[in-house]
């Protein structure tokens, strides 16, 4: 009966020690384990076993994540004040840095992204962040992924979502979008007018050439008129007559 009692918190210690021993680590974390404060190694996942109070264990987790880098201020190039907001994507691939070279590498990504954001906005101008968001999404990863590197963070994408302009700035830029469709209308007449005096000069050269094909042209023309408008009467009128009437006719004394 004493054997019992004495083993009885014999195995409630060993149950807690397993307790606190047994540690389980899905497919996407991993464990930094540290023994007696110093970095023994990475593991997971799976089952892991871990000596109490002398070892201790940081769960790092390596699936894609997404932050929310919220709207900064920024004064472009040729000086217009927006608003951008930006998402940005990555995933922890070196467990170690992550928990040894950085406090918090979630905070301290999202404050290098703020900064890297206004830094590279601010070198172009507002025409460039609204027409080239893709080579811009590109330069802000570059940044941003060589930065992280150090941390075992691997910055994968970054997308602009947002950028706000002023009232006043989206007036001046519907004003600038109008004139440009008046500018390119007036382009586009001119250049009409230009090809339809090229075809008509061609066409007169070939008209000059023959003779004969300027009066069925004309004839052509009074058909199209008689059929337009049935009351009108048209008499042709040979073009050659004129000439041999003032032929005919003498000079006056």
């Amino acid at each position: 009966m004493s054997t019992l009692f004495l083993l009885g918190p014999l195995l409630i210690l060993i149950v807690a020690v397993l307790a606190m021993s047994v540690r389980i680590l899905r497919e996407y974390e991993r464990g930094v384990v540290f023994t007696l404060g110093r970095f023994t190694g990475v593991k997971g996942p799976g089952l892991i076993l871990l000596l109490p109070v002398i070892q201790q264990m940081v769960r790092v987790d390596q699936r894609t994540q997404v932050l929310d880098v919220p709207g900064q201020d920024v004064i472009s190039r040729d000086n217009v004040s927006v608003r951008v907001s930006a998402v940005i994507y990555f995933r922890v691939v070196g467990p170690e840095p992550s928990v040894i070279q950085v406090e918090n590498y979630r905070q301290a990504t999202s404050e290098l992204a703020q900064t890297t954001l206004r830094s590279v906005l601010g070198r172009h101008e507002l025409d460039a962040m609204l027409s080239e968001r893709d080579k811009l999404n590109a330069d802000i990863q570059g940044i941003l992924d060589a930065q992280t590197e150090a941390w075992g963070v691997k910055v994968a994408n970054v997308e602009l979502k947002h950028i706000d302009l002023g009232e006043n700035m989206v007036r001046v830029m519907a004003r600038q979008a109008e004139a440009e469709r008046e500018r390119r209308a007036k382009v586009i007449n001119a250049e009409g007018e230009e090809q339809a005096a090229r075809k008509l000069l061609e066409a007169a050269q070939v008209l000059a050439a023959q003779p004969e094909a300027m009066q069925l042209r004309y004839l052509s023309t009074l058909a199209t008129i008689g059929a337009q408008n049935s009351s009108t009467i048209v008499f042709p009128f040979p073009t050659d007559l004129a000439s041999l009437l003032r032929s005919a006719v003498p000079p006056a004394r």
